[in-house]
């Protein structure tokens, strides 16, 4: 299992979002500078970003992107799930149908999704483990919002790289 950097690069960046002011944006170009990426990548990740209501564009020459949301209530797996998709990680593709793995259909399962194992009469027990663990570090990434990441960022990093940063992207707008 792996995510994309593209996961990556969005949550560097919308980072840099929160501390604009309100009627402000920061345009992909000093993004893709300061982050090292192309302009055409960045600019498909911000595209998913916006389809999902996290950011907002602003058009114009000194037009950009902001976030269109509070920093608190903007999640990691918001992100994740803006770049990746909502498909499952783990797709159970019924190999075993009548195998030792499926559980009787009138036992308890609460895990397993009405779109999962369509095809069959009796649930997957790898399946419904899968789909737990998978519950489980969404409801993490639930956890953590821009703003934890932003604290977080403030306590752990020198003040002085913090305000460099911030100044790049006054400088630069």
């Amino acid at each position: 299992m792996q995510y994309s950097v593209g996961v990556e690069y969005s949550l560097h960046c919308l980072v840099y979002l929160i501390d604009i002011p309100p009627d402000s944006s920061i345009g992909i170009k000093e993004l893709s500078t300061f982050q090292g990426v192309s302009e055409t990548y960045l600019s498909k990740m911000f595209g998913k970003l916006s389809k999902a209501g996290i950011v907002s564009s602003v058009p114009g020459t000194k037009g950009g992107y902001r976030l269109a949301k509070d920093p608190a209530d903007i999640t990691f797996f918001d992100v994740v799930e803006a770049i990746e998709g909502s498909k499952p990680i783990f797709q159970c593709k019924n190999i075993k149908e009548k195998g030792y793995f499926y559980r009787n259909s009138e036992q308890p399962n609460l895990n397993t999704r009405a779109d999962d194992c369509t095809s069959c009469h009796s649930f997957c027990s790898i399946n419904n483990v899968m789909l737990e663990a998978e519950e489980k570090m969404r409801e993490y990434l639930r956890s953590k919002t821009l703003f934890w990441l932003n604290e977080e960022l403030d306590s752990v990093l020198p003040k002085k790289l913090r305000e460099e940063t911030r100044l790049f992207f006054r400088k630069n707008k």
